[in-house]
């Protein structure tokens, strides 16, 4: 984890939120690692659907309540005290989706196809193959660290090795073994091996190839009866996965301009305290996994103790001015987390992280970041609804407007390419680039 990673933890609430506002499986890993690692405690909710809300539990230094028994998201009564609101009625935005192009959709079905390869037992490796590999990188006869690997899986033609790896393994019949006598690149990370000429011993365990896209394939392995109705699926829900990242990207501008617009005159110490702890014991967490003092963690991070602080004071500032705002917007429209649209927000949340009930979204990540995140949500749908949005579509370069296509092959203006890029993994197994 590098110096920036502290940043991760910032306003765990608006990453909670944000989620919610897309499919459960657009929810980041990280997020949820994060807020899973804080010590949460169960708190019993009446159902999430009834009609009364539940009141916070008191004795629970993270849950601010009023006398009438309102949950607050801060232990100050008077907002307006601390901070400045921005306008956060009357915005001007735009909310821009892009079209989903042909070669978005072949790309998709690519990917699709990928994911279904079937195991070769005739024949050789070819171009695009998925090859489960052992292999053996040896300098002047003796293995170097980092160059050996067993039933190591890769994707002919990802790049992923150093030039020629790849390229040597095509044409390979399962089971047979093959001296791959290669150099490193001069700019290699490794200084020991950098345009050093090594040896590959590597045996072919077993490969796997992509489907080709036929009617037939498709009806067998679709709910489609044709490779033409499979590629209209593929384009309808890559046309709604950008509607839905567009209106991701449209709450987080919203919510952005109100922040960005508002200035704290004061911060509520006990707020600023309450934020501070979290933070440390959030790390402090993650270090006793580790087996670690929080110190040595942060040492084996890079980051001084001086360094963990700033970072510590900078979460709970921005957690701080982001809970002032919310509140004292839900303050002055008379909003609350108990009213009936806020409880709305708490089904969408429950929905979205695919738990029973409250109950357990609270055990999972904490009374106050769900509070939270309840907030404001509820806060970004007052600003949208009070907001001029102009629908626009794009194209590339090309942009259009209320619903026009400026597309030029006939796609949708309703979609885009799919944004989420598989992870490479990067081990010190793997020579590459």
């Amino acid at each position: 984890m590098k110096k920036k990673a502290y940043l991760v933890v910032l306003a765990l609430c608006t990453a909670l939120a944000f989620t919610a506002c897309g499919t459960t499986t657009d929810k980041k890993e990280n997020t949820k690692s994060t807020a899973e690692a804080q010590d949460t405690t169960s708190t019993d909710q009446k159902d999430s659907g009834s009609e009364d809300s539940d009141s916070a539990d008191p004795s629970d230094k993270d849950t601010k309540t009023t006398v009438s028994g309102d949950t607050r998201l801060v232990s100050v009564d008077d907002v307006s005290k601390y901070v400045t609101i921005g306008q956060y009625k009357g915005l001007s935005l735009d909310n821009t989706v892009e079209a989903v192009s042909d070669d978005a959709v072949e790309g998709r079905v690519e990917q699709e196809l990928q994911n279904k390869a079937e195991e070769v037992t005739e024949g050789s490796v070819q171009e695009g193959d998925i090859v489960t590999i052992n292999y053996v990188g040896t300098k002047d006869g003796v293995a170097f660290d980092g160059g050996t690997a067993n039933n190591y899986e890769l994707t002919i033609g990802s790049g992923t090795f150093i030039d020629g790896f790849e390229d040597g393994i095509i044409g390979m019949k399962k089971g047979e073994t093959k001296d791959l006598d290669l150099t490193f690149p001069e700019e290699y990370s490794a200084e020991d091996l950098a345009g050093q000429e090594v040896t590959f011993k590597v045996t072919l365990q077993s490969f796997k190839r992509a489907p080709e896209l036929t009617d037939e394939w498709a009806a067998k392995n679709t709910d489609c009866k044709t490779a033409e109705d499979y590629k209209k699926e593929i384009r309808k829900t890559l046309e709604s996965e950008a509607k839905t990242s567009a209106q991701n990207t449209l709450r987080e501008t919203a919510w952005n301009t109100v922040l960005s617009a508002s200035e704290v005159k004061e911060y509520p110490q006990d707020d600023l305290d309450t934020a501070k702890t979290e933070f440390r014991t959030l790390y402090e967490n993650y270090a006793k996994q580790a087996d670690m003092t929080l110190e040595d963690f942060v040492k084996a991070q890079g980051i001084s103790m001086d360094d963990f602080e700033e970072q510590s004071g900078q979460y709970a500032e921005y957690k701080v001015k982001q809970n002032l705002i919310v509140q004292g917007i839900m303050d002055a429209e008379k909003m609350t987390l108990e009213d009936k649209k806020s409880l709305s927000v708490q089904d969408e949340l429950i929905k979205a992280y695919d738990v029973k009930d409250l109950a357990a979204l609270v055990d999972k990540y904490g009374q106050a970041a769900v509070d939270e995140a309840i907030g404001l949500l509820r806060v970004e749908d007052f600003i949208l609804d009070n907001a001029t949005v102009d629908e626009k579509v794009t194209a590339g370069d090309t942009e259009g407007e209320n619903g026009d296509d400026p597309s030029t092959d006939g796609s949708s203006a309703e979609g885009e390419v799919d944004e989420e890029l598989e992870a490479a993994e990067a081990t010190d197994m793997v020579p590459g680039e």
